[in-house]
């Protein structure tokens, strides 16, 4: 056959659960940490969605020592009985079966909501799991059945009586799918926390029964327990326990035809918005139709009350959607029948009935809080006009430092050293501490696609400063400029100059707060950087270390210390040596002859130290040494900025950046021990 040739041999069909193998991406979005925890994600839900139902009240999750992981509910137990089409176990078709489940069938199946939708979250888990147990207590009796990569390895068979009813799934992920299996406390505690305030009433336990804990989960108990009766109330305390909240949450819900709509606001001091979303306790981090309902509401009823009240005149114009959302942290809950949700892993609800419920509920609801409550009205809207006061001196600053031409990049600032390629996608650039460094950079980096622009100094701190403040401020004036994607109103990311910002700052107590500065900066005013990949931390070496001719550059004491092992040494031969901080190490020769004229030994014998030269600054590098390590796309090592976790990282940064001092100084207390690499 001609290696042409397209013939009906070559078409691949795929059955049972090898789809899942194939290409995991398409089920669980990665294959990473991310997609590792997906993975539990997946059974959690199914027993949440038994909780929501009313059938459940109690979940509890088993980190165990082998890798493996246990998810029990008290729920009533996957059904065992034969599948009326495949006359198999319903337990068994649920388990290895695509797009089996009971969430399809609306009243008829038990879920009137459920967050399973797809119905191919148990059968997934299983398909990327070398081992799954499934035992299901129901009649008095445990049922079980067991799976290796997806597949049964006997049938559903009676394993003795019990008096409990619900469901257990243990698994064990398959380390050749996976980058790591290695669980994080943290992850699976910020989602069972998250999932606990959001359907009240239930219970959910997390065990960590692993006898090797790594470091990081060590600071942690072996054991937590979530509940929480004040629901999504409760959850926007929690979200602003770091905030100076104005009055307290206020919470509403109401069940519509379309579904049932919860919500839960409180306004704070600080002037960033945090909006989260639900669809059947399923986080919408892509939002949909039930947040834009809120939003249209929320400054529809905002408006209409101000002017009713007096607060607005005649003559002034209607508060903006940023207006009544600056300060607002807010948690939307919807449930739903039948979701539609874009992808498997459901980051958008697609119904567009539920923007209407929502504007509805929220329309009658907040009205009536606002008329029942004025005093808390009035703080409400004095925060509303005091950010259009705002937003409209930001729009003058604005519009006399980034001017049409400037976004095109025709008056970029003097000090920036762009590059000569024009397409942003192969474009980088450099955000360099001090003159010093940015000369370096300047001479070392490769002019085609690589641009440098040396800030002077540390620039404001944007947590406790609104957009007009914030423009005032030459440095993040320039780099706003030279982005080229605007701020605020204008902002555009098409416009964006470059696809990889870099932010290179010395590897030192200022370097390190120059560069938290400008993420603050870059979460709070460009999170599409973040959340689409663009923005990267340089990781310029802590050391340089020579051995006669063998010259390597290291990026941690560990890294430094496998070396000298490596070469002999110990940090006990290098004692009373200090490590070089400026200028060239000493030559081999002169360390040779001192080393003789102590030893007594003949020259070739002489067993020669390595010179170590610790770098404090980037400045001190020479332009070639800087190209080497930190910025030739062939060896250099880059750290991504992501935003897995929007919720934690707003947190931190109201804590470390806010006004209050009282939560910054037990975050440092906390923390302080566990501090690596502190360079005093």
């Amino acid at each position: 056959m001609s290696k042409n040739e397209y013939s009906a041999s070559q078409i691949q069909v795929l059955e049972g659960l090898e789809p899942v193998r194939k290409r995991p991406g398409m089920y669980i979005g990665s294959t990473d940490v991310r997609g590792l925890h997906h993975l539990v994600y997946e059974i959690v839900d199914n027993s949440i969605d038994e909780a929501m139902a009313g059938h459940a009240d109690s979940i509890t999750v088993t980190l165990n020592d082998d890798g493996s992981v246990g998810v029990e509910d008290n729920g009533r137990g996957i059904p065992v009985d034969p599948h009326p089409t495949t006359k198999r176990p319903a337990l068994e078709v649920v388990l290895t079966t695509l797009h089996a489940g009971g969430k399809f069938g609306g009243d008829a199946s038990g879920y009137k909501v459920s967050g399973g939708l797809h119905g191919v979250g148990s059968s997934v888990v299983n398909a990327l799991s070398t081992f799954m147990r499934a035992e299901v207590y129901r009649d008095g009796k445990v049922y079980v059945q067991e799976y290796a990569i997806g597949k049964p390895q006997f049938d559903v068979k009676v394993d003795g009586k019990t008096h409990k009813r619900g469901t257990k799934i243990i698994f064990k992920p398959d380390a050749s799918i996976f980058d790591t299996t290695e669980w994080s406390l943290d992850i699976l505690m910020t989602r069972f926390r998250q999932q606990s305030y959001l359907t009240r009433g239930i219970t959910l336990a997390l065990v960590d029964a692993r006898k090797e804990r790594p470091e990081e989960d060590r600071k942690y108990p072996r054991l937590y327990r979530f509940h929480f009766e004040g629901g999504i109330a409760a959850y926007v305390s929690h979200l602003n326990e770091s905030k100076e909240g104005i009055g307290k949450p206020i919470w509403f819900e109401k069940d519509q035809e379309e579904g049932f709509v919860e919500v839960a606001m409180q306004y704070t001091e600080t002037f960033q918005e945090h909006v989260v979303s639900f669809a059947n306790n399923i986080h919408t981090a892509e939002g949909g139709h039930h947040l834009t309902g809120f939003k249209a509401a929320l400054t529809r009823t905002i408006n209409a009350y101000a002017r009713s009240s007096g607060f607005l005149k005649e003559k002034d114009e209607n508060l903006t959607a940023d207006d009544v959302r600056e300060g607002l942290t807010a948690v939307i809950s919807v449930r739903l029948k039948e979701p539609q949700f874009e992808g498997q892993t459901k980051g958008k609800l697609g119904n567009a009935e539920m923007k209407t419920a929502v504007e509805s509920v929220v329309n009658e609801k907040l009205a009536e809080y606002l008329e029942e409550n004025p005093s808390e009205a009035k703080d409400v809207i004095a925060k509303c006009l005091l950010a259009a006061r705002a937003r409209m001196a930001a729009r003058a600053a604005r519009d006399s430092v980034i001017r049409k031409g400037a976004l095109e990049g025709m008056t970029l600032p003097g000090k920036l050293a762009d590059c000569s390629n024009k397409d942003p996608s192969e474009c980088e650039l450099y955000i360099v501490e001090g003159d010093s460094a940015g000369g370096s950079a300047k001479q070392g980096r490769n002019r085609e696609f690589q641009a440098i622009l040396p800030l002077r100094g540390k620039i404001l701190n944007v947590e406790q400063a609104r957009l007009d403040k914030m423009l005032a401020n030459n440095e993040i004036k320039s780099l706003i400029i030279a982005m080229g994607m605007g701020v605020g109103e204008t902002k555009d990311l098409s416009r964006l100059r470059y696809h990889r910002i870099v932010i290179m700052t010395d590897a030192d107590v200022d370097g390190a707060h120059i560069r938290t500065l400008l993420l603050t900066l870059f979460y709070r005013y460009f999170p599409e950087l973040m959340s689409n990949g663009y923005l990267y931390i340089a990781q310029p070496p802590l050391y340089k270390m020579q051995k006669d001719k063998d010259v390597r550059y290291v990026f941690t004491d560990a890294e430094k210390n496998s070396i000298l092992q490596e070469w002999g040494f110990t940090d006990e031969d290098l004692q009373g040596e200090p490590e070089s901080e400026d200028g060239p190490p000493a030559s081999v020769a002169e360390e040779l002859a001192e080393e003789v004229k102590e030893q007594g030994k003949p020259k070739e014998k002489a067993k020669r130290k390595p010179q170590i030269q610790r770098y404090k600054g980037l400045g001190e590098m020479n332009p070639d040494q800087l190209w080497d390590t930190t910025m030739d796309p062939e060896h250099r090592i880059m750290l991504r900025v992501t935003l897995d976790d929007a919720e934690k990282a707003d947190s931190i940064f109201t804590t470390l950046m806010g006004s209050e001092v009282a939560p910054r100084r037990k975050f440092i207390q906390t923390h302080a021990k566990t501090v690596k690499n502190l360079d005093i």
